[in-house]
């Protein structure tokens, strides 16, 4: 007999949506008492690892088109966390940096994560685990993506 493929229990998609709309639930109030949203706050993990960067770089690492990642950048900007200028070597490039504002930011972060690992219970090495296959099915979707 064949596997009913549209059954949602044969579906490896529908539990990785569940868990990532249920992290991003569980993230919410503490992002909150930072005024950031979930994608927000990745947008600003980016910064507290580089500190400056261009759009491109942003939307290619994060994966975040620009008309995603432009509204989110200027609302980063408008908190006093980023600024963005035009470069002056190709005022094609828009360059942004983070601000002393928003390096502050991190410290009052640093929580969040030792808080999520709880919540998420696995030993380190099944979340190393995970984070591997993770990354792996983000590969090959990009992959085989068109």
């Amino acid at each position: 007999m064949k596997k009913d493929v549209l059954k949602l229990e044969n579906q490896i998609c529908f539990p990785i949506y569940l868990c990532s709309k249920e992290i991003i639930r569980k993230y919410t109030p503490w992002l909150k008492e930072l005024d950031l949203t979930y994608t927000q706050y990745i947008v600003m993990m980016y910064f507290w690892e580089k500190e400056k960067s261009n759009v491109k770089e942003i939307g290619n690492t994060l994966l975040l088109d620009s008309s995603t990642l432009t509204p989110l950048l200027k609302k980063l900007e408008s908190k006093g966390y980023i600024t963005r200028d035009r470069s002056k070597v190709d005022e094609r490039n828009l360059e942004v940096m983070i601000t002393d504002k928003g390096k502050k930011l991190k410290a009052k972060a640093l929580s969040i994560p030792e808080k999520m690992g709880k919540c998420i219970d696995l030993s380190e090495e099944e979340a190393t685990a995970l984070y591997k296959l993770m990354y792996k099915i983000l590969m090959n979707v990009e992959r085989n993506d068109g």
